[in-house]
This record gives C-alpha cells, sequence and structure tokens, in this order.
C-alpha cells in the first residue's frame, strides 16, 4: 500500500485523538494542511503567530483531562522559533504537547534551501524527545511513539519533523497499527507506604503541599487531609490542584511568601506530604520555604527527590494511584488525634486578610478584592480560568477562590507573558460546555492581544479582563523596594475600546468599584452570545501581595552582608533625594 506521509499523519493525528492543531501553513506543509482539512475529526486552527498556537494547545492538554492532546502543524525554521515560548512552557510546566513541523526536501541535492536549519537541535532544550522521519513507513510509528513519549512520566513536548519530500510523494506504508494509550505503571513499593502512613499518624502538626502533578488526586487528597487533620497549601500551577472552598485549604504556598492562613498553618509542620511538586523557585517563594525533616515526596519523576529538599520518604508514580494507596493504609491504623482546630484557624486568618484588603484605600480605582469577590459570586463554580504572568497572577492566587471542579491555568516555571489570551482560546475549544475567562495585565496582554481575531473567527465567548495601569506590575513593585524607582516599565497608551472593535471583540469598562456587578454581569451576557469581550478593568496595584513581599525579602536576606548594606544606603540616598517611580 502506498501514501504520501500527509496522509498517514492525518491518519495517526486522528488515532491518538488530535482535535485541533494550531499553527499557519505554508510551502512545507501544504500537502499536511490538505489531508488535515479531509478529517471529520480534526480541526485545523489558523492562528495569527505561532507563539499564540503554542499556548493554546498547551491548555488544550490542561483542560481535556487526557481526552486529546494539544497539538501544532508547523512550518519549519521560523515556525518552530515563534513557537517556542508556548513549548518551552509546556515542557517545565509538565504538559503533553505534540510537535509537528514540515521539514526541507532531502531529494534535490540543493544546499541552502528555504527553511533549512536543523530543527532537533533547536528542539533539544525545548522537548523530551526530536524525531525526523526519514521514510514513508515511519510516519505513523514515530508519531505514535512521540504521544507515547509526550504522555508518559512527567508530561511534555514532543517534536515530528516530516520533510517535504516525506509529506508530499507516495511510499510504501507498511502496515496501519492501531493507538493503544498507555497507562501509567501500579505503584507497589509497599514498604515506602508503610513508612509514609506511621510518619503522618505520629506527626502533631502535619501538613500537605500539592503541585500540578497532583491535580488528579484531589479527592483522594481531601479524604487524607480530613483524616490527619492536616492543613493543604498549592503550589501556584497546582492552584485548582484541591478545592479553595474545602475548610482544610490553607492557599498558595506555605512560606515566607504565602498569605497568613497559609503562614499559620504550617509555621510549626513537622511532617510534610508533598504531592506532584518539584519544589521549584516560584511555588517556594525563592526557596522561602521552611521543609521539615520528616518530608514525604511523591511524584512522577523521581529526579526531583532531594534536588531541593532532602525527603525522608520518596513515592515515585503517579499520584493518584500512589495516594489511594496511601490512603488504604491510613485507613488500617487508627486515626490520629483531632481536634486541633486546623479549619477554624484558617477560616479565621483568610477573613482577615480579606477584611485587610477590603480596607484598603483603592482611591477611585477598582480594588483587587472587591474584583475577585464580585467575580467569584457571578462566575460559574467549574469555569476554566487561563491566567497571565505578573502582579494580577498573585492577585489572583491570593484573592480568587477556585471552587471544587473549577480549573485555573498559569504559566509558571518558564513563566511566558502573553499566555492567557491564546490560552484561554485553547481551553474553550477543548471545554466548550464551561464557562471561559482570561485574567490578564495590560503588559502581557499587548504581547498576544492579536489572538482575540482568531476566537471571533471561531465564535467564542471568552471574556478577557485586563488589569489596567499602564506599567508592568509585579517588576515595577519589585524594583521600587530596593532602587526606589522602576527603569523601563511604562507601557505605550493603547485604546482597548478600539482594539475591541478591531479584533471583532465587545468592549465593557469597569473604572471603580461601584461599576464592578454591572461590568462583569454585562461582560457574561455578551461572551453567551458567542463573541469574545474585553473588560478594561481600572485596577488599583498600589497594594503589594503577600507573594511580592515575602519574596523580596527572602531574596534580600540572602544577599552577601557587603551586598545588603550597599542596597540599604542605596535606598536611604534616593528616598532622601526624592527618588522614585
Amino acid at each position: 500500500m502506498k501514501k504520501t506521509g500527509a496522509w498517514l499523519a492525518r491518519y495517526a493525528l486522528e488515532q491518538v485523538g488530535v482535535r485541533w492543531t494550531f499553527g499557519i501553513p505554508g510551502v512545507h506543509t501544504t500537502e499536511l494542511y490538505d489531508e488535515l482539512d479531509e478529517s471529520a475529526t480534526i480541526t485545523p486552527i489558523l492562528v495569527t503567530h505561532e507563539a499564540c498556537g503554542a499556548f493554546a494547545a498547551d491548555a488544550v492538554s490542561r483542560v481535556a483531562d487526557g481526552a486529546t492532546i494539544g497539538a501544532l502543524a508547523l512550518v519549519p525554521a521560523a515556525g518552530l522559533t515563534h513557537a517556542a515560548s508556548g513549548i518551552g512552557e509546556a515542557m517545565l510546566a509538565g504538559v503533553p504537547m505534540l510537535v509537528l513541523t514540515g521539514g526541507i526536501r532531502r531529494d534535490t541535492g540543493h544546499r541552502y534551501q528555504l527553511h533549512d536549519i536543523d530543527q532537533l537541535e533547536i528542539a533539544k532544550a525545548l522537548t523530551k524527545a526530536a524525531f525526523r522521519v526519514l521514510r514513508t513507513q515511519d510516519v505513523v510509528p514515530t508519531i505514535f511513539e512521540a504521544v507515547r513519549i509526550a504522555l508518559a512520566g512527567e508530561p511534555g513536548p514532543v517534536l515530528v519533523e516530516l520533510p517535504l519530500d516525506v509529506l508530499l510523494f507516495p511510499g510504501e506504508a507498511g502496515g496501519l497499527p492501531t493507538w493503544v494509550r498507555p497507562q501509567p505503571p501500579a505503584f507497589e513499593d509497599a514498604a515506602a507506604i508503610q513508612q509514609a502512613a506511621q510518619l503522618l499518624c505520629a506527626a502533631r502538626r502535619p501538613g500537605i503541599f500539592v503541585g500540578w502533578g497532583g491535580r488528579g488526586a484531589a479527592q483522594v487528597l481531601a479524604t487524607i487531609a480530613e483524616r490527619i487533620e492536616a492543613p493543604v497549601a498549592t503550589t501556584l500551577q497546582g492552584l485548582s490542584s484541591f478545592a479553595h472552598d474545602h475548610p482544610l485549604h490553607a492557599g498558595f504556598g506555605f512560606g515566607r511568601s504565602a498569605v497568613p492562613a497559609a503562614r499559620n498553618a504550617f509555621a510549626d509542620c513537622d511532617c510534610l506530604l508533598a504531592v506532584g511538586t518539584r519544589f521549584a523557585e516560584i511555588a517556594t517563594g525563592s526557596y522561602g520555604v521552611r521543609v521539615p525533616p520528616q518530608l514525604i515526596h511523591a511524584d512522577i519523576n523521581p529526579a526531583v527527590f532531594h534536588a531541593n529538599y532532602p525527603a525522608a520518604v520518596t513515592l515515585a508514580g503517579d499520584a493518584t494511584l500512589v495516594m489511594e494507596s496511601l490512603l488504604r493504609e491510613l485507613e488500617r491504623r487508627p486515626a490520629p488525634r483531632g481536634g486541633r482546630g486546623v479549619a477554624g484557624q484558617l477560616a479565621a486568618d483568610k477573613a482577615a486578610y480579606h477584611r485587610a484588603w477590603i480596607a484598603h484605600d483603592s482611591r477611585g480605582r477598582v480594588n483587587p478584592a472587591r474584583f475577585f469577590a464580585e467575580l467569584r459570586r457571578q462566575t460559574a463554580p467549574d469555569a476554566i480560568v487561563a491566567v497571565d504572568d505578573g502582579n494580577h497572577t498573585y492577585l489572583t492566587a491570593e484573592l480568587f477562590s477556585i471552587a471544587a471542579g473549577g480549573k485555573l491555568i498559569v504559566p509558571t516555571d518558564f513563566n511566558a507573558m502573553g499566555y492567557a489570551v491564546p490560552a484561554a482560546m485553547g481551553a474553550q475549544l477543548a471545554q466548550p460546555g464551561r464557562e471561559t475567562i482570561a485574567i490578564v495585565g495590560d503588559g502581557a496582554f499587548l504581547m498576544t492581544c492579536m489572538e482575540i481575531v482568531t476566537a471571533a473567527t471561531l465564535q467564542l465567548g471568552i471574556v478577557y479582563y485586563v488589569f489596567c495601569d499602564g506599567e508592568l506590575a509585579q517588576i515595577a513593585q519589585a524594583q521600587r523596594l530596593p532602587y526606589r524607582r522602576a527603569p523601563c516599565t511604562k507601557i505605550g497608551e493603547i485604546d482597548l475600546q478600539a482594539l475591541a472593535a478591531a479584533t471583532g471583540a465587545a468592549w465593557v469598562p469597569i473604572a471603580a468599584d461601584a461599576a464592578l456587578a454591572e461590568g462583569i454581569s454585562q461582560a457574561r451576557k455578551l461572551a453567551a452570545g458567542h463573541r469574545p469581550v474585553i473588560v478594561e478593568v481600572a485596577i488599583d496595584y498600589s497594594k503589594a501581595t503577600a507573594f511580592t513581599r515575602g519574596a523580596i525579602r527572602t531574596n534580600f536576606a540572602r544577599f552577601p552582608l557587603a551586598q545588603k548594606a550597599r542596597t540599604l544606603a542605596r535606598m536611604v540616598k534616593r528616598t532622601l533625594a526624592g527618588g522614585g517611580a
């Protein structure tokens, strides 16, 4: 049987369950796009920029709950480098992605062809693996293997280069295998489970720290937390890995950069169960957490164990399977003595923190706590929230409650600005029945806002809440304390009403607290008509988040004495001189 590589690629993509490809077609991928256009199950999505396509594919994988994998169909060279930020984000976040690129012809004998660059070399730092298909009969097996690698262990992106001659010319296809989705291996380390259960039952103040890798184990983790009466904190990426309306939810992080509820709940923690987290920089507030010696670390990737904090017990495996084993062992033992009042203290600390934000004088602009309270009141409990990178990220983490069933997706370790607008698009494609919103600062919004054209073309009712203050607020706050100035953070003025009209979106202004209820309600009604909506929020950034204050203090505390003295002297000098942003 002779088939073109493009036909075989379409067959393989249909087999593995790809629903959308994101990209911009070019001369090296015309045959592939022609085949995708014939597919009854795959829709190729034309994006305005390949970086947006990669962010959208990332979001598809994050919210599809295993039903499909985000996929790119890229022209070689520039298409790949444009998409690199989104691919890198998926790589460091542990998100599966299939990256298909075209490749130069190998049958002409000519050098210096269009797009002639070694894409596999580029992909080395951005992907788990990269393949170049040299024979037609290898197209399907290679794509199957790429998806298997992307899903196995700690997930991530995998690249497959399909040269133009392979895509274009018929060749021997060989057999056409069918796809069988790999399953995680069973967890069978009974000795480690028993040791972990013993430590948790013996602890006076146990705590639980959950990352993105623990998102599938939320229900069993809730049962474990209730049994041992342990507060539960999450990483930034893992914000929706444990319901915020659970009485034992503490907040984002648990160290110096955490909200008071989490700081207080974990202050005397003598045994920590960490699930699906690498203890990375943002998750730990620049490594400002105190991790007890009795650390039980569960993760699907054994390489994360002992990397930043030594563990007393390591549990390598799928989080759900590992936590189910741990719960069974805990239930075989007498329940630890309860009555420590953890839930009551958490509720009191959360309420006090919220009151402090509400009492802050926002001087006529929108108070962040009031915004998030109204957004929570009106937004569906199971809504998907795409957040970008910036000050709004940590405001969302500290002030917006993610209910059971809700999902929040956010760039973390790669930390790419421009994520939220295209990610919201990918999320709503993957979950069309769920309300989808984006929360994005004006600086990050400017990076990828033209992708709203694509959302409008697809008739996606996404609400983009754009926090506007005219500067890159997160880095500006980090500059003002030590430097007493914020260079290179002011952004150019933009007419969001005009931008909305240009991209096919509706526009809703929220200039003050009094406009919150009506503004959010109007935006949701417009979005229900399958139209994207830009909500211009005149946010007040004058009060710093606990994360920002804590991270600055943590980093300053680690400075050598001479650098501390230099920094303090500069602060005093510029303050006396009337320095400021």
